[in-house]
């Protein structure tokens, strides 16, 4: 989000900024996410995930959490309730829900485990970049990135659906999962090249 804060922060007296209070509807929303999770997982391995209820109310619940993830940052944003619990909470809760989609629908034996690896280490490997390079500026989502989650949300979500049985309609959910890995790769090699070019830059003496 560009611009200026639609509502800029109390100021408390002599200017000072209150920090927003960490007892906010964003950070509900993130842990609202993390608390799905489980209950996402459970829902999906019940019955060894063959049971048509299951699976829908499983896809229920991952759609609930990816839409508390589209939300809660906007919210924080606008409303100036940006706290450092959502800075760490957030990104935690995002890569526990993709991550436990990848690990169960591989478990399931639904998609192949070598997507799941390549996925998480693309994923965890971006995150050990950005504390590598913290020190020396912040690397923040790309264009790439940003396609990369949609692309992920929308396979996952087309996986989870029970007509793995059906080829017609599992071939969609083939091809954007294919799309989200090329995506995750290229995006994944970007994050290091750019993480790669802050550090040389930090070392290059000043003129």
């Amino acid at each position: 989000m560009t611009g200026s804060p639609t509502n800029p922060a109390p100021r408390a007296a002599g200017g000072r900024l209150h920090a927003p209070s960490a007892w906010n509807v964003p950070n509900a929303l993130t842990v609202l996410r993390l608390v799905l999770v489980p209950l996402f997982v459970w829902l999906l391995l019940r019955n060894g995930g063959f049971v048509t209820g299951d699976r829908l109310l499983a896809t229920a619940a991952f759609v609930v959490a990816i839409v508390t993830d589209r939300f809660d940052g906007d919210i924080a944003r606008r409303w100036n309730l940006v706290t450092n619990f959502g800075k760490i909470a957030d990104p935690i809760a995002d890569k526990a829900l993709t991550g436990a989609a990848f690990i169960a629908l591989s478990y399931l034996g639904e998609l192949p485990w070598w997507v799941t690896v390549v996925v998480l280490v693309r994923e965890w490997g971006v995150t050990a970049l950005r504390f590598w390079v913290i020190r020396h500026g912040v690397m923040p989502a790309s264009r790439g990135g940003k396609l990369k989650t949609v692309l992920q949300a929308i396979a996952l979500g087309l996986y989870l659906l029970p007509w793995q049985d059906n080829p017609l309609l599992h071939w969609p959910a083939v091809i954007i999962m294919s799309a989200a890995v090329l995506v995750t790769l290229v995006t994944g090699l970007d994050y290091l090249f750019r993480a790669l070019r802050l550090r040389a830059a930090a070392k290059r003496p000043l003129p």
